[in-house]
């Protein structure tokens, strides 16, 4: 592995201190153990049922998100520094969401393109004017993060409509827990476990003006056929909510509610796993058979809320993110924690001529996509494949947006061959209601393949543990 790339482990010859009480223990696992461990991990993720559906392939849908049983580790104090400039970043990015669907003070300043915000697709008209309870649009922000040196994070992109993964992030910790229970003895490791009991207070204190009573929360998901319907239903009977899909709930009057045996119960909090363009068929997409008819008409007159609200996805945008750094100081009056990449806009001009020449080195992504699709990884890519997508950038500038290829940090890894350093990332979930919180730790995803810097799960990513020791 090249040495420009910053080991999180290893500082020269030496051990950093996060990983001190690691090395004694990786080195003291023989490849049979190692086998073996891994064969018990990979059996108690089938047995509890953490699959999940990777779309457009065939065979079976559900497979196993590959589990590395070496944990990522941060110091305390480099817990606290991320945490603030996450938190920052959430209060920024729900003070955006308020203002756009509202006067708009951020574009009339001339801080951000109004093109970039009312042309967008995601930009939702439909709650134009209405500022949601505690004026939260997004209540769970997955933040993705990468590091480059000892100092040196940057953030990916933002994720404000429904994050996924925080179900792997509890999981790998109860598992690692279950295997080796001897290293949690030795470290103090602080706990992800809240997160749950953190996420049904947010939700509570997010209940809606007509809410006279204790809220009743519950998850909407699209059904089983979602890639990330384990995590639904996990989440539904970690928080003791019911797990609804559209067909279980009906409008009436001012409320919305719920069918049960006992008869329809009223709904205040809907954590929604679906898409806007689901969510009403008399507001939305007409055809939708997932949402609600008539849900839309109930959430603007106060009768429900829903987490996130629709229309937050404007805010996690990949070309809307390049300004988060200015909307930390418009709207909160303080300097970023947290820098972005730098990021070329191909939709302007002097941006364009400069990713098309440079497009050999460098990332270039689908301004609305995700999951590792739709995108250009420069240094690894074929000359055909640049040619290919130079065609589509050129087609239509505007859908695209280029980030240097970033020197990624990597973690240990155990691979067929032994312990290898693999690129990694961090999804830490910020939970935004009453008050902003978040568990120490998130969601490591690592690039197996060696070389590789796409961690995504849908691109044959993997997921580890993390840990934020105790000071």
């Amino acid at each position: 592995m090249s040495p420009s790339f910053f080991n999180e482990m290893y500082d020269g010859p030496g051990v950093r201190a996060p990983y001190a009480r690691l090395e004694d223990w990786m080195r003291a696992m023989p490849a049979e153990l190692r086998q073996m461990k891994q064969a018990e991990a990979e059996a108690l993720f089938r047995r509890i049922g953490i699959t999940f559906a990777v779309y457009g392939e065939g065979g079976d849908p559900d497979r196993l998100i590959p589990f590395d049983m070496f944990p990522r580790v941060f110091t305390g104090a480099e817990w606290a520094r991320l945490e603030r400039g996450i938190k920052q970043r959430a209060r920024a990015l729900n003070a955006f969401l308020v203002d756009v669907y509202g006067r708009g003070e951020i574009v009339r300043a001339g801080r951000i393109p109004a093109r970039l915000v009312y042309l967008n697709e995601a930009y939702e008209k439909a709650v134009v004017g209405f500022v949601p309870p505690r004026g939260v649009y997004s209540h769970i922000v997955g933040i993705d993060l990468v590091r480059t040196g000892p100092d040196q994070f940057y953030v990916l992109e933002d994720n404000c409509r429904t994050p996924s993964g925080v179900s792997y992030m509890l999981e790998n910790r109860e598992i690692m827990m279950r295997m080796f229970p001897a290293i949690f003895r030795e470290n103090r490791i602080q706990p992800v476990e809240r997160y749950p009991e953190l996420l049904r207070r947010t939700l509570a204190s997010v209940a809606p003006a007509k809410c006279d009573s204790a809220p009743t929360v519950a998850i909407l998901t699209p059904g089983h056929y979602n890639s990330a319907y384990y995590e639904h239903s996990f989440l539904a009977d970690l928080m003791g909510v019911e797990l609804v899909e559209g067909q279980d709930l009906f409008v009436e009057g001012e409320f919305c509610y719920m069918r049960t045996t006992e008869g329809p119960k009223k709904l205040d909090v809907i954590y929604r796993r679906i898409d806007d363009a689901f969510l009403d068929p008399l507001c939305f997409r007409p055809d939708s058979a997932l949402g609600v008819p008539g849900l839309m008409d109930v959430y603007r007159s106060g009768g429900i809320t829903i987490a996130s609200a629709p229309g937050a996805g404007v805010a996690d945008d990949k070309a809307i993110y390049t300004y988060v750094p200015e909307m930390v100081r418009f709207y909160l009056g303080e300097e970023p924690i947290l820098e972005n990449v730098p990021t070329w806009q191909c939709a302007k001009d002097d941006d364009l001529k400069y990713v098309l020449e440079n497009l050999g080195e460098l990332v270039v992504k689908e301004v609305h996509g995700s999951g590792g699709y739709g995108m250009l990884v420069g240094p690894k890519s074929t000359k055909d494949q640049i040619e290919a997508f130079r065609a589509k950038i050129e087609e239509d500038p505007s859908n695209y947006i280029a980030q240097p290829t970033l020197a990624l940090s990597t973690c240990p890894t155990f691979v067929e061959q032994g312990i290898a350093p693999r690129h990694v990332d961090l999804r830490p979930y910020c939970l935004v209601g009453e008050r902003i919180e978040l568990v120490p730790g998130g969601l490591t995803r690592v690039a197996l393949k060696e070389g590789s810097l796409v961690v995504n799960s849908s691109q044959g990513g993997g997921v580890k543990d993390t840990w934020v020791l105790a000071e």
